[in-house]
């Protein structure tokens, strides 16, 4: 079975036998998580770094007034908290509302993986600077297009990291989300949401039936989200294989 975490960090470095070893069995024990539950609270001080390998879950915040927003979709292959080896607390929340399955690593097997193992440090150092490099992404979205694009650009960024991970076709993935988390995420109501998703299938842009997306023209709908996947930094340094929503927009695993 492949493992998402090893596919996800072999963009990052080149890693050997022994590495892809390590990470195997850093995650063979794995727990499920019900829909609706936090993984990580805001406040906590979690002694795991937990990574997702199944399922999705979300970084997000609650407003006093119980109003949510969410930050970032988590999928397999992505830590939901690694930084908790260096800070002291949960600055956000860390839930699922659509259940996964996720894997608890101390943090002291975190601290012997970057103390003996270079190209795996190296692979979870890039994996931070791509989130960093997405949160700045997610801004301009919310900051500077129109409903229409911020959708089409989340899905294009689903697409690419799902593919990432073997977990995508060429034109679509399986994507449990509600019309709320979407409207959560972008910052516009459910019925803005309902009015975006009719207008994009209207164009032949996006089908999203039950749990399933599907991209009639993955090249049409990355130029009209204007959505370039540099961010996500998918070449290493050393390594010139195509990556995800390369070329002619679409790719697969």
């Amino acid at each position: 079975m492949s493992n998402p975490l090893t596919m996800k960090l072999e963009y990052g470095a080149r890693l050997t036998d022994e590495d892809r070893a390590v990470l195997q069995d850093l995650t063979t024990r794995t727990r499920r998580i019900a829909r609706h539950v936090d993984i990580s609270p805001e406040g906590e001080r979690p002694e795991n770094v937990h990574l997702v390998v199944e399922g999705f879950a979300c970084r997000y915040k609650t407003l006093i007034d119980g109003r949510r927003q969410i930050l970032a979709f988590l999928v397999p292959g992505d830590f939901c908290d690694l930084h908790v080896a260096i800070l002291g607390e949960m600055d956000h929340s860390i839930g699922t509302g659509w259940g996964c399955t996720i894997v608890d690593i101390p943090r002291s097997a975190i601290e012997h993986l970057t103390d003996h193992h270079p190209r795996i440090t190296r692979a979870l150092w890039w994996a931070t600077l791509v989130d960093e490099g997405t949160l700045r992404e997610w801004l301009v979205n919310m900051g500077q297009r129109d409903a229409d694009r911020q959708m089409a650009h989340l899905v294009c960024e689903l697409l690419v990291r799902l593919q990432m991970v073997g977990l995508a076709s060429a034109d679509g993935f399986e994507f449990p989300i509600t019309q709320e988390d979407l409207a959560d995420t972008l910052g516009i109501t459910s019925v803005h949401v309902n009015r975006v998703l009719q207008d994009l299938r209207g164009q032949g842009l996006l089908g999203w039936r039950s749990r399933r997306v599907r991209i009639p023209d993955v090249a049409r709908l990355m130029a009209f989200a204007e959505f370039d996947p540099k961010y996500l930094h998918l070449n290493r340094r050393d390594d010139e294989r195509p990556r995800p929503g390369e070329g002619s927009g679409s790719a697969s695993h």
